[in-house]
């Protein structure tokens, strides 16, 4: 079972997809944005859910203070999923879903840029896939985001394009997260 760790809509349960998604653990999540936290990057934060998958990830940031939340999913099981969960919520207001794959969506102009991007892509995404992503996510970032990826641990590192470097990663078990930002921001 899937909940909302913490926030406005903490201890919530969250529906999943029958199949085709895997779910970060309520462990990873907790741990994870316990680190976004202390970074300061939740407060009032655009946030870009890419492979949202159930939206645990977008909907957390959104239970915690996020100004804006947009969850990114290919798969219409899955769209629907996170969108029955943002009604049940209540966070239609803050959050949005689009139906498209991740790399048609990075790939168009942004409104504005994302203060927060959480990348948590099917563990066979090829690193190259990936790595082209994040080329399109580093030039939509404000100069103080922090940019989330999420893998296995038998995943090697993603290439970070330019413009990007990374500052921290941690690992919960199987599962590996690395933390990037802007290079100017490192400055």
């Amino acid at each position: 079972m899937t909940r909302i760790v913490a926030g406005s809509a903490g201890g919530r349960t969250l529906q999943v997809p029958p199949k085709g998604t895997r779910p970060t653990s309520d462990r990873v999540r907790e741990a994870l944005f316990s680190r976004l936290e202390h970074l300061g990057a939740l407060s009032a934060a655009r946030v870009l859910d890419l492979y949202a998958g159930s939206g645990a990830l977008g909907l957390e940031a959104a239970s915690r203070g996020a100004a804006s939340v947009t969850l990114v999913e290919s798969a219409r099981v899955a769209a629907d999923v996170c969108r029955r969960n943002v009604v049940t919520l209540g966070f239609g207001d803050t959050v949005t879903v689009v139906v498209e794959r991740v790399e048609r969506f990075v790939a168009r102009p942004v409104v504005g840029p994302w203060d927060l991007v959480l990348v948590d892509p099917p563990y066979d995404v090829p690193d190259d896939e990936l790595a082209a992503i994040l080329g399109d996510v580093a030039g939509a970032l404000s100069a103080d985001a922090v940019l989330v990826v999420e893998r296995s641990t038998r995943s090697p590192e993603p290439t970070w394009s330019a413009g990007l470097e990374r500052f921290d990663d941690r690992t919960y078990g199987e599962t590996r997260v690395w933390f990037a930002q802007p290079e100017r921001a490192l400055a």
